[in-house]
C-alpha cells in the first residue's frame, strides 16, 4: 500500500491554540505572534517563518510583566 496519498506537508507553526491578541502588546497570548504575522503565516516562506519563530521567546516577557496575580503582590 502506498501511504504517499495520505501525507501532507504541514506548515510549521508556533500556534498552541490559545488565540487572543493582547490589547496593549498586540501579540497573541498563546504564540506571541502579531496579528499580521498570524494572518500572513501561510504566505511566508519557511525561512521567514523560522526567523519569526526564533524571535518569539524574546516576546514572551512582554506579556509576563503585565500579568497581575499572586506573584506581583508577594515579594519573595
Amino acid at each position: 500500500m502506498n501511504d504517499d496519498i495520505w501525507k501532507r506537508q504541514e506548515i510549521e507553526s508556533p500556534c498552541i491554540k490559545i488565540c487572543a491578541i493582547h490589547p496593549v502588546e498586540k501579540i497573541c497570548v498563546g504564540c506571541y505572534r502579531t496579528g499580521p504575522e498570524i494572518g500572513q503565516w501561510s504566505l511566508y516562506d519557511a525561512e521567514t517563518r523560522r526567523a519569526i519563530m526564533a524571535d518569539l521567546p524574546a516576546r514572551a516577557p512582554r506579556l509576563r510583566k503585565r500579568r497581575g496575580g499572586h506573584s506581583t503582590r508577594v515579594s519573595e
